[in-house]
């Protein structure tokens, strides 16, 4: 019997309980709230157009609640239609550590670091050669790339031609008679068309079997020794090559984006490893009309003094270029640029009060930390430098960067940032 009452009295409690939660719900219901933020009675007053998914910003719906995806939707509101910027809480600004730089405007005109290899010096090139068929005889230079001087014997050779013609010149030398003189003046102009020297004449032996001994040219370097003892040759032939080392060229490998900025007349200096703790001075002579096929790269030509023969054709050497300054174009620090790939770049710009607008660009060259915008910027913008990369992937997510897409180098179009409401304070 008490145990029948008990449960009669628990049951009538708990019917008490449940008509009392009800009666204060119904009341609280109906009385407006006093705890209601500034910032969410701002968004109660705000249209919204639309709500959609942030990962899926493309699918709009009319009601909010879950996404097809399972995501919590946020709205779209009317204010932020074509407002072009992307929104976050100064004090998510501050708390992101974001930082800021002007963009200035100036010519991209610093140093430029190439390489570059040493080469003979072509003009300096001069060929021993044979003008007529003789027998290599004797030489007096064995081997390539030793150092000659001028008037320096070079080889003897076994020629008919040329003996006979140095024994008809010998026997006028004492000619005194007009014809005589004639005659002989007439075999001098045939030696020096033969390619005989006067020093080649003084060391001419006598009779048809003699032997002509023929001399360097000039000092320098038997770069080529195109013939052995013993070997015949030919007319024309070339025997030997002479170069001179007071100059020497290097060709510096430019990258086709450089090569503009070089002119004739650029001044360079040169370092090597070969000579290390001297540099050498020179300038730009030319730039070659060829392009590398492997390389992409354009060749200039440069000079350089050579006197003391520190610089051999071969050596690899670092050749910095000082470029005249170019026309002035919007620079950016290399830390403010986002490259999505071989064309794609972009950059973060802050409109004030925690607004950002993404920019798609077109970029030049860079040096010296900073990279010339060729279209997209004007100049004296405010770029981000440092947090642009979570703005960015807000920015994606939200749709502003699928509106970059076929406009070419212009500004983002926007939308508000749901996912850094996080950073919002009542």
């Amino acid at each position: 019997m008490k145990r029948a009452l008990l449960v009669f009295i628990a049951a009538l409690a708990a019917i008490a309980l449940l008509v009392l939660g009800y009666a204060l719900g119904r009341q609280r219901a109906a009385a407006p709230s006093h705890s209601t933020t500034p910032a969410a009675a701002s968004d109660a007053a705000r249209k919204v157009l639309y709500w959609y998914d942030p990962m899926v910003p493309q699918q709009h719906f009319d009601k909010p609640g879950l996404s097809p995806m399972g995501m919590q939707m946020v709205p779209k509101y009317a204010d932020e239609e074509g407002s072009g910027a992307v929104r976050i809480d100064p004090a998510t600004v501050q708390n992101l550590g974001i930082r800021t730089a002007v963009i200035e405007r100036r010519p991209l005109a610093e140093a430029i670091d190439v390489p570059g290899t040493v080469s003979w010096d072509l003009r300096q090139a001069m060929t021993v050669s044979a003008r007529v068929d003789a027998v290599v005889q004797k030489l007096h230079v064995k081997a390539p790339y030793a150092h000659v001087t001028k008037g320096e014997p070079m080889v003897d050779l076994l020629a008919p031609q040329w003996s006979s013609a140095v024994a008809e010149y010998q026997a006028l030398q004492h000619a005194q008679s007009a014809d005589g003189r004639a005659l002989r003046a007439a075999a001098r102009a045939r030696l020096q068309a033969m390619g005989l020297s006067a020093a080649d004449l003084r060391s001419a032996g006598q009779g048809p079997g003699a032997t002509i001994t023929l001399h360097a040219p000039q000092a320098g370097v038997v770069a080529s020794l195109d013939v052995r003892e013993g070997q015949r040759v030919g007319a024309g032939q070339t025997l030997m090559t002479v170069n001179g080392l007071s100059t020497v060229w290097i060709e510096a490998a430019l990258p086709q984006g450089l090569a503009d900025t070089v002119r004739g007349g650029t001044p360079v200096s040169i370092t090597t490893n070969a000579v290390p703790g001297r540099t050498f001075r020179g300038s730009v002579e030319s730039l070659l009309p060829d392009v590398d096929n492997a390389t992409r790269t354009q060749r200039a030509r440069i000079v350089v003094d050579n006197a003391d023969g520190a610089l051999s054709p071969g050596m690899f050497a670092t050749v910095r270029l000082q470029p005249a300054p170019a026309t002035s174009w919007p620079v950016v620090p290399d830390d403010a640029l986002i490259v999505a790939g071989a064309d794609s770049s972009r950059v973060i710009l802050t409109e004030g009060d925690g607004r950002f607008r993404v920019v798609s660009v077109r970029i030049g060259r860079s040096a010296g930390g900073y990279t010339q915008i060729l279209q997209g910027l004007r100049g004296g913008e405010r770029v981000v430098v440092s947090g642009q990369f979570l703005i960015d992937s807000e920015a994606s997510l939200s749709g502003a960067l699928e509106r970059l897409g076929g406009s070419g180098p212009s500004p983002a179009a926007s939308t508000a940032m749901p996912g850094m409401d996080m950073g919002k304070h009542p």
